[in-house]
């Protein structure tokens, strides 16, 4: 009772010495209330931080096979090949943007990009890659496939439950928000009139 009586006296002060405009005043109000808890997934910031890092040697241990095998390869798997790196390599840079714009943020649309780029795309191709025998794959390849593959399942879990969590934490500050406004009608009105007479 004491924090939040000091918090609130705090803020009041903090206002009339530093005015701010209204729509700062408003964000920094609702950022300083208690009960807005941050549920980014930990498990999912490690499983996309290691994921950086191993993804340029992923590609570049790919890239050397590749081009050390190519005049082995059929031409439908020369061709199929380079189509699949090529889409492997500029689908898991806006993935993993995606991953850490949505899981830092706690934005859900973003993250359920991220989730969607990784199970629809990224994974079959993977499985492709590790599962097709016109390829040839050779032993290096295999042991690279099959750490992304790893680290392609653990985010398509792991991220589902953040979603899970991420999209009920929104609904209930969406529902709470409204609540709020349903309490305070004049609330917004209050702040202009008050950001007025501070000037």
């Amino acid at each position: 009772m004491a924090a939040s009586y000091m918090r609130q006296k705090l803020t009041t002060f903090t206002e009339t010495v530093f005015p701010t405009n209204p729509t700062q005043e408003k964000r920094q109000h609702h950022m300083i209330r208690p009960g807005n808890e941050l549920v980014t997934s930990l498990p999912l910031q490690i499983a996309l931080y290691f994921n950086v890092y191993f993804f340029p040697f992923w590609l570049l241990t790919c890239v050397v096979m590749l081009s050390l095998k190519f005049h082995h390869l059929t031409q439908l798997f020369q061709f199929v090949s380079i189509t699949i790196y090529i889409v492997i390599s500029g689908t898991e840079a806006m993935r993993l943007y995606l991953g850490y714009l949505g899981n830092l943020q706690e934005r859900v649309p973003e993250l359920a990009g991220f989730w969607l780029l990784t199970l629809v795309l990224q994974l079959p191709l993977c499985v492709f890659l590790l599962a097709a025998r016109g390829a040839k794959p050779t032993p290096s390849e295999i042991g690279v496939h099959i750490v992304f593959l790893i680290f392609l399942l653990s985010e398509i879990t792991i991220g589902f439950f953040a979603l899970k969590v991420m999209s009920r934490q929104q609904v209930m500050k969406f529902h709470l928000q409204e609540f709020d406004d349903i309490l305070n009608p004049n609330r917004e009105e209050f702040i202009d009139n008050r950001y007025q007479q501070l000037r």
